[in-house]
């Protein structure tokens, strides 16, 4: 029990360092990409600690809790994400827990938005819920072929499946490519970075975020960042030990950070096509072959 807890304080704090590192070398690397400068990697510590000392204001009671139930979803779906072997709530059916607890985070950012009542908040609000629309079908294809090829709903039991043999990729690549192609929608950056565009809607919901509230949402993204990158992992890499898995997720961001460089930012419309194109079709593929192949 004593085990159990220190991991599910642990597992969460591991996520935020990760992902805090993530966001600042996210911005290093595009800069230099850009021929740039830019921040240090340790910009976002620095901006986080200044944030929660400002002064904070709130919109109202929804406007708290759609916060606090984003931060909330991201961090006990961490517990879900094996870490190095370790999943303090990894149970028979995690995978299609995982799936759920995923929409909160949208459906947080809506609820706090809403109450806002900014136009630039209503644009961001409704830009977000159509992209997760987007990209959670392909994402759901390529799961469902994961667990049909594995024959299990459990995320440890896919991983230990993957180092006893070749990693998932291998055996289902359509998939692996699907959700490859989706991970910058999920991430939010470019070319699908429409929910902030800074240009247009002045950053989305983040413009009426302040101080406390501000500096939550960067953690929330942080993590966010953390968990649909380690997924990728579990899914398709293998896993690994903690270095292995760090070293993993590193390479797939780093991957995403060229795209996000290189690429202009798609209009809605064409972020909801894109994903309901390519994505859908090759995950949908994916999964009858892993149904006829299981």
């Amino acid at each position: 029990m004593v085990i159990s807890a220190v991991r599910m304080i642990f597992l969460p704090l591991i996520a935020l360092v990760i992902g805090v590192f993530f966001l600042g070398l996210a911005r290093k690397v595009t800069a230099r990409i850009h021929r740039r400068y830019g921040p240090p990697i340790y910009q976002p510590i620095i901006d986080i600690v200044k944030l929660v000392n400002q002064e904070s204001i709130s919109h109202g009671r929804i406007f708290d809790i759609g916060t606090i139930l984003s931060l909330a979803g991201s961090i006990v779906l961490v517990l879900f994400i094996p870490f190095g072997g370790i999943a303090p709530l990894a149970t028979s059916g995690d995978l299609l827990v995982v799936i759920y607890l995923m929409l909160l985070m949208p459906v947080g950012i809506a609820l706090s938005g809403g109450e806002a009542a900014n136009p630039n908040v209503s644009i961001s609000i409704s830009r977000k819920m159509m992209l997760a629309l987007a990209y959670e079908v392909p994402f759901l294809f390529a799961v469902l072929a994961v667990m049909t090829y594995y024959k299990t709903t459990s995320l440890m039991e896919v991983v230990r499946a993957q180092q006893n043999s070749f990693w998932g990729a291998v055996y289902l690549p359509l998939p692996a490519l699907a959700y490859f192609m989706i991970l910058p929608a999920m991430l939010g950056i470019r070319p699908f970075d429409v929910v902030s565009a800074p240009q247009e809607i002045a950053s989305g919901t983040a413009v009426e975020y302040g101080g406390k509230y501000l500096a939550l949402t960067t953690i929330e993204h942080a993590i966010h960042t953390y968990i649909v990158v380690g997924l990728f992992v579990n899914l398709f890499l293998g896993g690994g030990n903690p270095f292995i898995f760090f070293v993993k997720m590193l390479i797939v961001f780093l991957i995403g950070l060229f795209i996000n460089a290189v690429f202009p930012r798609l209009r809605i419309d064409q972020a909801i096509k894109y994903c309901w194109k390519w994505p859908t079709i090759l995950g949908l593929a994916g999964l009858i072959i892993a149904y006829i192949v299981a």
